[in-house]
């Protein structure tokens, strides 16, 4: 039986080839080759332009463990994707949920434009936009003294409770969204059972919805995650010299020092790293599933 359900997929696949050769062809070429040659990179002295000399060694990933700078700066990106993820689930579970069993109609539509709104311009139109809202004397600071009795000077910019705002902004919607797909896939009559049954609001939110939940949230939490970890845009215009984070480190290897060598062997190592914490997790996570 199983020899004949394996011959019957192999059947099955075979038309499906072709469509499935472009999306695997494209992730060779865009991911892979990429990938490939920054590992030779990193295991380089130099690059090997305009007839410079160089040799394999592995002092670029010594780097990372005989300057306590690296891993300092790597705790902090990890405690900074820690901290946006968390605000991404308290900004964006409640929405999702909203959208998915409160909202109808044209009303959902209106709320789902507004989520998505920010997919639609620019990473760096909305991070110089937020640098006019944060700024002294800036949109928030100019608005609050027009409606208080007292004057106030806000001024968040360089500072890291900007790069958090910066980020929960860029990110929010794919935990939203996320949530959205799973919140609306649990049937309401398991909510209605539970009231039936004499359940609180509460006990059904813990004990329903939330573990019915649980893969929209994780999906969301690992959409998020990754990349702010690595992330250098929002920490370099909003936090100023307080947004010295480990991709910040990076992209002046690359573009600042020409280092790419180093550059490479560093995000090599957090890659190693995020992969590390979301194997460690996956037990825990699958089992929150």
């Amino acid at each position: 039986m199983a020899d004949q359900v394996a011959i019957g997929s192999r059947r099955g696949l075979k038309p499906a080839l072709p469509l499935l050769l472009p999306a695997y062809l494209w992730l060779t070429v865009a991911i892979f080759l990429p990938l490939s040659a920054m590992v030779f990179f990193s295991f380089m002295t130099d690059l090997p332009l305009a007839g410079k000399e160089w040799a394999f060694t592995l002092g670029n990933y010594a780097a990372f463990f005989s300057q306590s700078l690296y891993s300092r700066l790597l705790l902090s990106s990890l405690r900074l994707g820690l901290e946006v993820t968390l605000w991404c689930v308290f900004i964006g579970y409640p929405a999702a949920y909203v959208l998915a069993k409160v909202l109808k109609g044209r009303s959902r539509e209106a709320i789902f434009l507004l989520v998505i709104l920010p997919f639609w311009s620019n990473g760096l139109v909305r991070i110089f936009s937020w640098a006019m809202v944060l700024r002294e004397g800036g949109i928030l600071d100019t608005a609050l003294n027009a409606v208080l009795p007292f004057k106030i000077n806000i001024d968040l910019m360089y500072s890291y409770p900007a790069v958090i705002i910066g980020l929960v902004h860029s990110y929010v919607p794919y935990m939203v969204l996320t949530c959205y797909l799973t919140l609306q896939a649990i049937d309401d009559s398991l909510i209605e059972a539970g009231r039936s049954l004499g359940a609180s609001r509460r006990q059904v939110l813990w004990r329903v919805i939330i573990p019915l939940s649980m893969p929209g949230l994780i999906a969301g939490s690992a959409l998020i995650f990754v990349p702010v970890v690595g992330s250098f845009m929002e920490p370099r215009i909003l936090g100023g010299r307080t947004g010295t984070f480990y991709g910040t480190v990076i992209e002046d290897q690359f573009v600042a020092v020409f280092n790419w060598p180093l550059g490479a062997a560093l995000s090599f190592i957090l890659l190693a790293v995020v992969l590390i914490i979301l194997a460690l997790a996956a037990p825990v996570l699958r089992r929150a599933g």
